[in-house]
């Protein structure tokens, strides 16, 4: 399961889904800090929400988010967000140099852009996403962690990022697994010469090869 804020969210296979509300009391009673627990499907869609349904705690899906010194408001039932990367936001962060215009193409509520913002010296950070629900939470976090100096918040679609931008970015950050491919060509455009681009894909261990021959292609 995965911890956001005072939400746990569980994934089950169908064996044991009659003991749902066991399972979530159960998390509930051993911590301390959850008010909330919700069963969910894969993520899915463009917009990268998931179907939720709450079986145990309080009737509510928005919370605050911790990591790094940093807080993040987040509706789990309709933005994306995943704590497991953390670690890898901040490894980012260390490496952006001062003065680096970054484009974060799938922002999300903006932990990547908010992170970088805080912890390196960027000129700018364009965080850019098509949920309309994660822009506004967005709006809020960029607010909340004193970055509105450097985070510019965009709601379009990252396909459309060529129009958009008139500048070339020094970083592209692209965290949307099993889509990202589809927008490589897109992101080339907006790259300066010695643009470093993190690109993130979820597949099977066969297909990467032939992955990284298709992106080398582009």
């Amino acid at each position: 399961y995965d911890t956001i804020g005072s939400i746990i969210l569980i994934k089950l296979p169908q064996s044991l889904f009659q003991y749902r509300k066991q399972i979530g009391n159960a998390l509930l009673r051993t911590h301390k800090n959850i008010r909330t627990v919700c069963l969910v499907d894969p993520v899915s869609g463009e917009l990268r929400t998931r179907n939720i349904t709450i079986v145990a705690g309080e009737n509510q899906t928005l919370t605050t988010h911790t990591e790094y010194g940093l807080t993040f408001q987040v509706n789990v039932a309709t933005t994306y967000f995943s704590p497991r990367l953390a670690s890898e936001r901040k490894r980012v962060a260390n490496l952006v140099k001062p003065g680096e215009t970054v484009v974060d193409l799938f922002a999300g509520v903006a932990p990547f852009s908010i992170m970088i913002a805080r912890y390196a010296q960027p000129k700018v950070v364009y965080a850019i996403d098509k949920n309309k629900a994660a822009i506004d939470l967005a709006k809020q976090n960029v607010k909340q962690n004193h970055v509105l100096q450097t985070v510019e918040i965009i709601h379009a679609d990252a396909k459309n990022v060529g129009k958009i931008f008139p500048v070339k970015a020094d970083r592209i950050i692209m965290n949307l697994p099993f889509s990202a491919y589809k927008f490589f060509s897109v992101a080339l455009t907006i790259a300066a010469p010695t643009c470093k681009v993190h690109y993130y894909d979820i597949l099977c261990e066969e297909d990467i090869e032939g992955r990284i021959s298709s992106l080398k292609k582009i």
